[in-house]
């Protein structure tokens, strides 16, 4: 692979869609290596996420407590949502995030970071914001899982201490607090 990302002799043949789902589908992959040799790949196709780390005049930080089925468990994580709205600015749906989940809206909203969740087997890309200016909004819970998640507000060291510790393992949670702290916005 070069640093440019361009795939250095490697090119995609076909792909068949195994199974649409209601977030994501599922396709086998035929590629073809540089020597000629043709693979295959189990590829996720996810339509995007975005996540906003609300951060407040005092230094606290706003994240969710919500059940994630896949894991089976209570998971602390930044307001977040995918990008199912087609043609939506991505900073319009972080801005629809924040007030879905955890009632507020942000001033301002300035881009951190986009990141690959799992290049392994999913091209999903999340776009991490910071939200500041904050003010509150009705809340407009979207799901099952949201109408159940409590809002916990934190200072934002602490949080990060969480992840050092172990409490806090959600990728885009984990790079958004990261990304705050490490870039002192």
């Amino acid at each position: 692979m070069s640093s440019s990302g361009e795939p250095a002799g490697f090119r995609a043949i076909s792909e068949q869609v195994l199974h649409e789902g209601f977030v994501i589908s599922l396709a086998n992959g035929t590629f073809e290596a540089p020597d000629g040799t043709r693979f295959d790949r189990d590829i996720v196709h996810h339509p995007g996420a975005v996540a906003v780390v609300p951060l407040h005049e005092d230094g606290t930080v706003v994240l969710v407590r919500q059940y994630r089925a896949p894991l089976d468990r209570m998971m602390l994580e930044l307001p977040a949502g995918k990008r199912d709205v087609a043609g939506e600015p991505p900073e319009v749906t972080a801005g629809r995030e924040l007030v879905e989940e955890v009632g507020l809206n942000a001033a301002t909203l300035e881009f951190l970071v986009a990141f690959h969740n799992s290049v392994g087997f999913s091209d999903e890309e999340c776009l991490v914001y910071v939200g500041r200016g904050l003010t509150e909004a009705p809340l407009d819970h979207d799901g099952i899982e949201e109408e159940f998640m409590d809002v916990v507000r934190l200072p934002l060291a602490d949080a990060v201490a969480m992840i050092a510790s172990g409490e806090i393992t959600d990728a885009k949670t984990v790079i958004g607090l990261t990304m705050v702290t490490a870039s002192g916005r």
